[in-house]
């Protein structure tokens, strides 16, 4: 079973870009991010007669995210718990049934600036929501990933210029903490088990402005987390640099993941 994540930054705009990959990479199952469209605006039947299943948790303009999949999706929750205020479309969970049944939670965490403020603290106390549902999903003993862009820049060998981002809420230690508090629970990374010696990147996600792509100046921050069900059937990941070549391309690239499932 092969499964993505693919911050898209405007189903609208990149519906070519989008549906060029998905023939290109054969994947599975996709969780998107930033689809910026309500559920009834979602080009769903686009999607649905190239055979895909099409669940999505929109809002207008803003935010927004959706889980594509050639396989039966089952018990699909919309949005994150703790919080029945939060009305951003943040968070998807469902079933996907291939050999095994794996639970797919596709996410995309508050960005956090500017820093200190509101929109930081609204952040952390999402981390702090994801956590405790993260706790769940792992007490739940089956395979499960959890991915999507977390917003979050894990290490200084995850970003081609550290120091830049050294006061950025991507990049704070508090920030930093939060993302290690979910993982330590018993998550693991993808894309460091297939590759854990690796000192720059690989990257995800490059700036549009002051020539970012061009100098290899990004950052990585679309994760793939692991139940240990779900680690130990790992066979492979990848991060599709390929899509940035697109003609109108996202801010992100894709990532991906291979289970014996």
């Amino acid at each position: 079973m092969k499964i993505a994540s693919f911050n898209i930054n405007g189903i609208k705009a990149r519906i070519m870009a989008l549906t060029d990959w998905l023939s290109a990479a054969e994947a599975d199952v996709v969780v998107l991010q930033e689809i910026k469209s309500i559920d009834e605006a979602f080009p769903r039947a686009h999607f649905e007669d190239l055979g895909w299943n099409v669940e999505t948790h929109g809002q207008k303009g803003f935010n927004g995210v959706a889980i594509l999949s050639k396989l039966p999706i089952e018990d699909v929750m919309r949005g994150l718990p703790g919080d029945e205020s939060d009305e951003q479309a943040r968070y998807i969970e469902a079933t996907v049934v291939g050999d095994k049944a794996v639970r797919i939670a596709g996410l995309y965490l508050p960005n956090g600036n500017p820093v200190p403020g509101p929109k930081y603290d609204y952040k952390l106390a999402w981390m702090e929501r994801l956590r405790i549902r993260s706790a769940e999903l792992l007490a739940s003993e089956m395979p499960v990933v959890m991915l999507g862009d977390y917003n979050v820049i894990p290490e200084t060998r995850d970003a081609a210029t550290p120091k830049k981002w050294e006061d950025d809420a991507l990049f704070l230690p508090q920030s930093r903490a939060a993302m290690r508090a979910i993982q330590w629970q018993g998550w693991s990374d993808a894309i460091r088990l297939r590759d854990p010696w690796s000192t720059r990147g690989p990257f995800t996600f490059w700036d549009f402005q002051g020539g970012a792509w061009s100098k290899d100046d990004g950052i990585r921050i679309d994760h793939m987390l692991l139940s240990p069900q779900a680690a130990d059937l790992l066979v492979e990941t990848g991060v599709d640099r390929e899509a940035r070549a697109a003609e109108k391309p996202s801010d992100h690239v894709p990532v991906w993941l291979r289970l014996a499932a």
